[in-house]
């Protein structure tokens, strides 16, 4: 490998094979990676005139004559509510949707065709306050199914939405509306998160003050503490839709107009409006869900354990699985409330087989103990999905023996907001796979790893994971600046996508994502993974979590600095601290081995369970820690700032 690349320290060699019994019955084959590969195009339109109901199938496919401004599909036409609700109504209507179940224990049970009467009721509520096709929609609410139908509804009549997820300030929501011009707001009174009421409304009435683009705010019902009402301005969810009809015609839509707006953070204050349209998305989510998760709509119970306010709840909550006319379970709240067995316990009564959730998750039930889900018969489970970035071996290890049964296919999937879908991940049936590693790229995904001059990375070397060819569902420019999209994803590399993260490949050609390339240390002159430091204090069986940062070392450039979470029954002290720096000096060598490490009960978290490493850095070099309001634990950080100015007293 060239040394302008990334390190590529930590190996592993354990090999996970698929079973017979799984291969015999799995909705993929190794044949979709030879016909994809003959001919990527042909491949995606298969999956599009397969997998989806057109109004007038497309003529055209990919359109790469104003790249990077790819279109697919173009002239073709269809509405994305009728491909996920009624073409399914006269053979299924009265299958199970949605099985809910809110935090404090109300449960619903939501079917295709109660869906469908709830989004047309919906929908046309919304044409009498006078939306329109290509009006902005905002929409600001808890895990509900209500999130859902406003969702459907505005993909009916073809007004794009904007889902804020709930957690965000009311800074937050004005920057989004502000930037989309969002013409209407769609909130909830409250939302429950564990045990205690957020107040939705609260925070857009202080937005509102500042969004003069919002005519109205729809406001759900769901929590009854009493919120304040502008005459005019606002409207009870209830009373918009008491008369309505449950017959909305859909609004034809060409495969190229926007579907919705998902801001993702950016370098620069102003988030970034991620656009998605409307054909060669909904191929590439229906394509993927099916593939990558061999959902069975016959007998699947699928959960994805994400909030809808991510990308990954769009796709593989709402537009994925409705389309393919799955059984979904959606969740409220968080899974330690009221206990730690929550999840496992929604997972037995409901007889889940397909469990999607992320590392950070995993790595808080390895905290907690394997003692929880032991409570509970998971033996449904046939397929586990992991998402939202890298995991360690150790935790993958722990997911497939402790959640799993050492039973289940494990899928560990990369890809991005602006990727729209599932991008690298392994085909369960076919793909032997290694843990921490998402193996190989997608059928119809050309993905590759270049060192920073642009040249490819053989195997056994790291990098920057580049995508060199257009997929459907991928992102069409930043919501009113095409400049800002070329600069963002396109100029870096010519004509590869590369979005900042990191990966290396191994002798097999299996991908491993090392992460944001913004946490690469480099110390002593070598480029060093945060998540390879991290992967090997996690192997240590007194280590839940860890996250590694560089900070500033009159010696070596930087120095790596670990901050540590324990499992249950161990505690914090000197040897142990030494003990885990030799085990990482032994794992990946002594170039890895951090300069000091510091024990926390947590790590500080977004609300999405995202570990914000900047804050960590900035603490590790004694800078000022500027806002910390949207994190979900902000307690921890003066907890680990104390710590760590303390370290530099005694250093």
């Amino acid at each position: 490998m060239t040394d302008t690349g990334i390190e590529n320290l930590l190996q592993e060699e354990r090999l996970f094979p698929p079973s017979d019994e799984f291969a015999a019955q799995a909705n993929a084959g190794p044949e979709l990676y030879t016909e994809a590969s003959e001919d990527f195009v042909a491949y995606w339109r298969r999956q599009a005139l397969e997998r989806i109901t057109w109004f007038k199938e497309p003529t055209e496919d990919l359109d790469d004559s104003n790249a990077p401004f790819f279109k697919w599909f173009a002239d073709g036409e269809l509405n994305i509510s009728y491909n996920c609700l009624d073409r399914h109504l006269d053979a299924g209507g009265g299958k199970v949707a949605y099985h809910w179940i809110g935090e404090p224990g109300d449960r619903r049970t939501v079917t295709y065709q109660q869906l469908s009467d709830e989004v047309n009721r919906f929908a046309n509520g919304l044409r009498s306050l006078g939306v329109e096709k290509g009006d902005r929609v905002a929409i600001y609410m808890g895990m509900v199914p209500e999130l859902a139908v406003a969702m459907l509804a505005c993909a009916r009549i073809g007004a794009p939405h904007s889902v804020i997820f709930g957690g965000f300030s009311a800074q937050s929501i004005i920057d989004r509306v502000q930037d989309a011009e969002a013409k209407l707001l769609i909130t909830a009174d409250g939302a429950w998160r564990r045990g205690t009421v957020v107040p939705l409304k609260e925070s857009c009435d202080e937005a509102m003050l500042s969004t003069p683009s919002i005519d109205h705010c729809i406001v759900y019902e769901r929590t009854k503490q009493g919120v304040s009402m502008t005459q005019g301005r606002d409207i009870w969810w209830h009373d918009l839709v008491a008369d309505q009809s449950t017959e909305c015609e859909p609004e034809v839509m060409g495969a190229e107009d926007l579907l919705y707006i998902l801001y993702t953070s950016g370098t620069t204050a102003k988030p970034k409006g991620i656009m998605h349209t409307t054909g060669g998305y909904i191929t590439s989510a229906a394509s993927t869900h099916s593939l990558v998760f061999d959902v069975k709509p016959e007998s699947d119970v699928y959960w994805c354990a994400a909030d809808i306010g991510w990308v990954t709840g769009h796709t593989y909550i709402v537009y994925g699985p409705l389309a393919n006319h799955t059984t979904s379970v959606m969740y409220e709240g968080t899974p330690d409330y009221p206990e730690k067995d929550r999840l496992w316990s929604i997972i037995e009564e409901y007889g889940v087989t397909i469990l999607y959730t992320a590392p950070t998750a995993i790595r808080a039930f390895m905290k907690w103990g394997a003692e929880y889900p032991e409570r509970r018969d998971l033996s449904s489970l046939r397929l586990l999905g992991s998402v939202g970035e890298p995991i360690n071996p150790e935790a993958w290890m722990w997911y497939h023996e402790n959640i799993g049964s050492s039973n289940c296919p494990i899928v560990d999937t990369w890809w991005q907001t602006e990727t729209g879908s599932i991008m690298i991940s392994p085909l369960p049936g076919v793909t032997t796979t290694k843990p921490g590693s998402a193996t190989k790229a997608m059928p119809g995904v050309s993905a590759e790893i270049v060192d920073q001059e642009g040249n490819r990375v053989s195997p056994g070397g790291g990098g920057f994971l580049t995508i060199t060819k257009p997929w459907p569902a991928m992102l069409r420019s930043i919501y009113g600046d095409d400049e800002r999209y070329v600069s963002t994803y396109w100029s870096q590399y010519p004509g590869r996508y590369f979005a900042g993260d990191g990966a290396k490949i191994d002798d097999d050609g299996y991908l491993w994502i090392l992460g944001r390339v913004d946490d690469v240390m480099n110390v002593s002159g070598h480029r060093i993974s945060t998540m390879e430091v991290e992967s090997a204090l996690v192997s240590h069986p007194a280590v839940a979590e860890s996250a590694v940062v560089g900070a500033t070392d009159s010696l070596t450039g930087q120095a790596i600095v670990a901050f540590v979470t324990l499992r249950g029954g161990f505690e914090e002290s000197d040897g142990l601290n030494d003990e885990l720096r030799k085990h990482v000096a032994v794992q990946i060598g002594p170039i890895a081995k951090p300069k000091s490490i510091i024990f926390t009960p947590d790590l500080p978290k977004t609300r999405s369970g995202k570990i914000m490493r900047r804050l960590l850095r900035d603490i590790s070099e004694n800078r000022d820690l500027g806002d910390i309001t949207t994190l979900a634990n902000a307690d921890i950080v003066a907890n680990i700032a104390s710590q760590s100015e303390a370290q530099r007293k005694d250093a």
